[in-house]
């Protein structure tokens, strides 16, 4: 169960932003072998002067945040990785220098659905 957290400049399309969180989902199916409906998935869009990136970034810089159960190989990560950037490259037309990506890999206890503890 990936959650998905795209931070984006203000003011792409809506067809823009669909294509970006398909492109990661299809991805996540490919890499760590999710099941097509977990999808949870956002865009936060920050105005251009509330996002700060590093010299040589692009308008269209993004951070992709994972989080997921722990558990998954490093070789699984990497595949992610290569695959979103891949996918969002070839379909958005944005260099890979202006993604970046993180896993975030909060232990079981620290999950909560349906009124429970995952752990």
């Amino acid at each position: 169960m990936p959650l998905v957290k795209v931070e984006i400049v203000k003011g792409k399309s809506s067809e823009y932003k669909k294509t970006l969180l398909d492109c990661i989902h299809e991805a996540l199916v490919e890499a760590l072998h999710i099941e097509d409906w977990d999808r949870f998935q956002r865009i936060i869009e920050i105005e251009r002067e509330d996002f700060e990136y590093p010299e040589g970034k692009t308008e269209n810089f993004m951070i992709i945040e994972l989080t997921v159960f722990p558990g998954r190989t490093k070789e699984q990560k990497k595949n992610a990785i290569e695959k979103i950037t891949a996918k969002i490259t070839e379909r958005l037309s944005i260099a890979p220098t202006d993604i970046f990506i993180v896993f975030n890999e909060p232990p079981l206890e620290n999950w909560g659905m349906g009124g429970r503890q995952k752990g």
